[in-house]
């Protein structure tokens, strides 16, 4: 059971001197949770729209109080195209940190538009469920962004912006609500059964980043619980391939983007799993072209150890074959001179 005071508070806080600065809120800023509820807190903001602002890039620090607890985040909805650094949870400093922009800057909230597009990210919070002993006492949990949080302009200089915080305070009840134990998040997990959005695989090489090495860059979205994590696959297609990386049963790695290839002959096939907070997955494959292609050094080891084995086995033969001749020829000749012997009796 929650009940809702955002709307207002934005009105007086814009309604007493806050207009000239962007602003970063939570919404809902007020909530109240029953025993073991959860509730999905979301991180927005808002520039300011009487000077005109254009944000690119918000690199925040969110704390919590330790009567509550982040249990997931969800970045479908988020108006981030790029994240530098992706929502992070640290339990033990009780902080989640994220940086992202959108290379054109965000502006505000599109004139007509009913929606309130300013999502940056969705945090899950979970009101503590029955304890026995331990935990906090205090029946207000707090949510709130660190100092060190800031907005930066869409001007071509990176400027500062000036920026207000609004947190969240959430009133926690001693006991679950009439209706049970109130999950929204859960729920939406539960229901959600279409996959994330389809994507491509990019190869690139550039001398400056990982040593000149071949690294591939892959990114998508889910627009129902968001992309929970992704996962690569080189599969070798050539005859030899059980003498190459991964061989036969090649295996789902957990990365992420930018990824550098195992395999930099480039004689995989690459694969890239994209999978949302409910395990509803899209893949996308990449074929390298024929002209990128090289003899990886294993293909080298592989292929000289084939032809030292087949020399090996030629010289073998050889030996073999004159070994037997040789034995063969002796025996002819013994036996011609048994014969002329016979002759010479007779």
């Amino acid at each position: 059971m929650f009940t809702y005071a955002r709307f207002a508070a934005l009105l007086f806080f814009f309604s007493f001197g806050y207009a000239q600065a962007a602003t970063i809120y939570i919404d809902p800023g007020v909530a109240t949770l029953g025993r073991g509820d959860a509730i999905t807190a979301a991180v927005r903001i808002m520039p300011d729209a009487s000077l005109g602002e254009c944000i690119n890039v918000i690199d925040a620090v969110v704390t919590y109080s330790e009567n509550i607890q982040p249990v997931d985040i969800s970045i479908g909805k988020s108006i981030f195209n790029v994240w530098v650094e992706p929502p992070v949870i640290n339990k033990d400093n009780r902080t989640i940190t994220f940086a992202g922009g959108i290379p054109n800057g965000y502006c505000g909230r599109v004139e007509g538009d009913p929606r309130l597009t300013n999502i940056i990210a969705e945090i899950i919070f979970r009101s503590p469920g029955m304890q026995v002993g331990g935990g906090s006492d205090d029946t207000q949990a707090h949510v709130d962004f660190a100092p060190e949080t800031q907005v930066l302009l869409n001007d071509g200089a990176g400027t500062r912006a000036p920026l207000t915080t609004l947190g969240g305070t959430f009133t926690l009840e001693k006991s679950a609500g009439s209706d049970g134990v109130v999950d929204a998040w859960r729920e939406a997990v539960r229901q959600d059964s279409n996959p994330p959005e389809q994507f491509s695989i990019t190869l690139t090489r550039d001398e400056t980043a990982f040593a000149g090495k071949h690294f591939i860059v892959f990114s998508t979205t889910d627009k129902q619980t968001g992309i929970s994590h992704y996962e690569v696959m080189e599969e070798p297609v050539l005859e030899f391939s059980a003498f190459k990386w991964g061989g036969v049963g090649v295996p789902w790695i957990k990365a992420e983007s930018p990824y550098v290839l195992k395999d930099q002959s480039l004689n995989s096939i690459i694969r890239v799993k994209a999978l949302d907070k409910a395990g509803n997955e899209y893949i996308a494959t990449y074929i390298p072209d024929e002209s990128l292609q090289t003899i990886s050094m294993n293909e080298i080891i592989t292929y000289t150890v084939m032809g030292v084995l087949g020399f090996i086995l030629l010289i073998t033969i050889g030996l073999l074959w004159f070994i037997i001749s040789r034995r063969r020829r002796a025996k002819a000749a013994v036996a011609v001179m048994e014969n002329e012997a016979d002759g010479l009796i007779d």
